[in-house]
C-alpha cells in the first residue's frame, strides 16, 4: 500500500512538473527590460534550434579581460608592503587597471554593440560566415527591432542584413502572457529571408557564370569558320 502511494505521488509530481514546464511566460507591461529579455531569449532559442552553433569567442575574451582586471585590483589590495613603500606598485596597478578596463569598454562599444547572439556558419550552407543578431527596444516605445547580419561584414561571403520592426503588442496579451508561437514564426521567417538571400545570390552568380560560358562557346563557334 505504501509503495502504491509513493508511486502515485511520484506520478502526480511528474504531472505537476510537466504543467509547470508548459506554463506560459508572463511579463509586466511596465517592465521594459523584462520584455526585451524575454524576446531576446526566444530569439536565441529559435536560431540555435535551427542548427546554428553559438560563437562565444567574444564572451570569452570579455571574461578573460575581466579576470585580469580583477587580478590587478586584488594584487594592489593585498600587496605585502605598506604605503608609501608600495607607491610604485600601486601606480603600475592603477595604470594597468585603466588600460584593461578601457579595452573592455572598447570591445563592448565597437564589437558587442546591441548584439544578443553570435553564431558559427551553418553546416552545409552556402555562406562561410555566421550570424550576428541584434535587437533594439527603445525606452517608452513598443517597437521591437530584430536585425540579422553576417558576423563578419567585411567578408566576401557576407550578405545584406535583414530586419523587422514590429509592436510588442503582437506577441503579448493584455494580461502579459507571451505568445511564443507567434513570435517564433516571425523570427523563423526572418531567418528564412536571410538564408534565401544567400541562396538567391548563389544562384545568380551561378547563372551568370553559365551565361558567360555560353557566350564564350557561341563566340568560339562563330570564329571557327574564319580559322578554317
Amino acid at each position: 500500500m505504501m509503495a502504491a502511494d509513493k508511486e502515485q505521488a511520484k506520478k502526480s509530481g511528474e504531472k505537476e512538473e510537466v504543467v509547470k514546464e508548459e506554463k506560459p511566460k508572463t511579463i509586466n507591461h511596465n517592465d521594459h527590460y523584462s520584455i526585451k529579455r524575454v524576446l531576446d531569449d526566444a530569439v536565441s532559442e529559435v536560431v540555435l534550434g535551427r542548427g546554428y552553433e553559438e560563437n562565444v569567442n567574444l564572451s570569452n575574451v570579455k571574461m578573460a579581460i575581466g579576470l585580469i582586471t580583477c587580478a590587478i585590483a586584488l594584487a594592489a589590495q593585498f600587496y605585502p608592503k605598506k604605503f608609501p613603500e608600495n607607491k610604485t606598485f600601486l601606480i603600475g596597478c592603477i595604470i594597468l587597471y585603466v588600460i584593461f578596463n578601457g579595452l573592455l569598454q572598447y570591445i563592448i562599444i565597437t564589437r558587442e554593440k546591441q548584439h544578443i547572439l553570435f553564431t558559427y556558419a551553418l553546416k552545409d550552407s552556402f555562406s562561410t560566415t555566421g550570424l550576428a543578431l541584434s535587437s533594439k527596444l527603445p525606452r517608452y516605445s513598443d517597437l521591437y527591432t530584430l536585425r540579422i547580419e553576417s558576423s563578419d561584414p567585411q567578408s566576401i561571403a557576407a550578405h545584406p542584413p535583414v530586419e523587422f520592426t514590429k509592436s510588442v503588442t503582437k506577441w503579448f496579451t493584455k494580461s502579459g502572457v507571451f505568445l511564443e508561437c507567434v513570435f517564433w514564426d516571425d523570427v523563423e521567417k526572418l531567418v528564412d529571408g536571410y538564408n534565401s538571400d544567400i541562396k538567391e545570390s548563389r544562384d545568380l552568380s551561378g547563372s551568370e557564370s553559365m551565361e558567360s560560358s555560353s557566350l564564350y562557346n557561341s563566340s568560339t563557334i562563330e570564329l571557327s569558320p574564319l580559322l578554317r
